[in-house]
């Protein structure tokens, strides 16, 4: 059963709904018509926390979709499940993937960030002092790049850098 039938709540509904009433009258080609009925699948799956079904929609998505501020979007849900599900390498990858394809996504920035941020912490209490200041400066580089694309958030990735002495001068202005 297609993924719009299953949608229980009234907000999925109304928004599957409306989905369809603007994929009937925008003049776009059937091909995009059908990416995007997989990307909003992929994300009702993903709300509802059935992440191999979301999994399965965004790829079906990416194999249609041409359009690359469209594609990052999907790289970046693929990403979050990954994350989700603790699979920091591959949700590295779909973040990295993303960031080529529309620089100025800053959610991927700072999820990148977020990501080094955790592997540092767990080198650190292994004791591995340098690797994990190592992983921290990583971050810092991502978090800066999340920052200026969103200055007013990320506001404890601030302080962060503040209090660890990696803010530049500029990013504080």
């Amino acid at each position: 059963m297609p993924r719009t039938q299953k949608n229980a709540n009234f907000i999925d509904k109304t928004f599957t709904v409306m989905a369809d009433i603007l994929l009937k009258i925008l003049p776009i080609d059937s091909k995009s018509k059908a990416a995007f009925a997989y990307y909003r699948d992929g994300m009702s799956a993903q709300a509802e926390g059935e992440y191999a079904e979301a999994l399965e929609n965004y790829y079906e998505a990416l194999k249609l979709e041409d359009d690359p501020i469209d594609r990052s979007e999907i790289l970046y849900n693929i990403g979050l499940i990954h994350a989700s599900n603790g699979k920091l390498e591959e949700a590295l990858d779909y973040y990295h993937q993303c960031i080529a394809l529309n620089p100025r996504k800053a959610s991927a920035f700072n999820n990148i960030a977020v990501i080094y941020h955790f592997q540092g912490e767990k080198l650190k209490q292994m004791g591995k002092e340098d690797e994990a200041e190592a992983m921290f400066d990583k971050a810092a580089e991502y978090w800066k790049q999340a920052i200026r694309l969103a200055p007013n958030n990320y506001l404890e990735a601030q302080n962060w850098l503040k209090t660890t002495g990696r803010a530049d001068i500029d990013l504080l202005l």
